[in-house]
């Protein structure tokens, strides 16, 4: 079941650390052995966060947060971009379910980003819809300095706060945010320890 205590921005962040905790130590109490009698006893949904991520193979939210069915609110994009989809799922959750808590999760050696860095380093915009991408992580790319040899973990981290600042002025979230009843926040998974680390 899903941890019913957690209704506060400051539990819910705890959980989701604690989990993450878990998950780097190897001792799961969730892992990805789910059943699916444990999907069924879930019951109604009473999520207490939502998580925005990446698309990334490598970086499965459910499984490094420890969490299971009915825990968490999932979104993933490339490089965590937003688009009204994206912020009209995450207002949903804050305003219908109560969520008080939600978290951008960037990764390091994130390929929508080095896409990005090697958008405005050779000129080249990548066509369709990739372009839409790269086009939303620019900015942090040039915040940091394109031509920065650190360029790429820079951005990452950069496109991290961007994404989080938008978030907390969203028209539906602002309100909640500058009350306390609900926290956006930043954090890094580490590819190489499994560990997530708050910005």
């Amino acid at each position: 079941m899903p941890p019913t205590f957690a209704r506060t921005p400051r539990a819910a962040l705890a959980e989701l650390l604690s989990g993450n905790r878990r998950f780097v130590s190897g001792q799961p109490v969730h892992g990805h052995d789910v059943t699916a009698a444990a999907a069924v006893a879930s019951g109604d949904q009473q999520p207490y966060a939502v998580v925005l991520g990446c698309i990334d193979s490598r970086v499965p939210l459910e499984a490094i947060f420890d969490q299971t069915f009915g825990s968490i609110c999932v979104i993933r994009t490339g490089a965590h971009v937003l688009d009204r989809a994206v912020c009209g799922s995450i207002e949903y959750v804050v305003g219908q379910l109560g969520v008080p808590l939600v978290m951008v999760l960037g990764h390091e050696r994130c390929g929508a980003v080095g896409s990005a860095v090697e958008a405005l380093r050779t000129g080249r915009r990548p066509d369709g819809a990739l372009g839409y991408v790269v086009d939303r992580i620019t900015p942090a790319v040039t915040e940091v300095g394109v031509h920065d040899p650190q360029a790429h973990p820079l951005a990452i981290r950069r496109h991290v706060h961007r994404t989080v600042a938008t978030l907390r002025a969203d028209d539906l979230l602002a309100g909640p945010v500058a009350t306390g009843e609900v926290a956006v926040v930043g954090a890094l998974y580490d590819l190489a320890t499994g560990e997530v680390a708050l910005l």
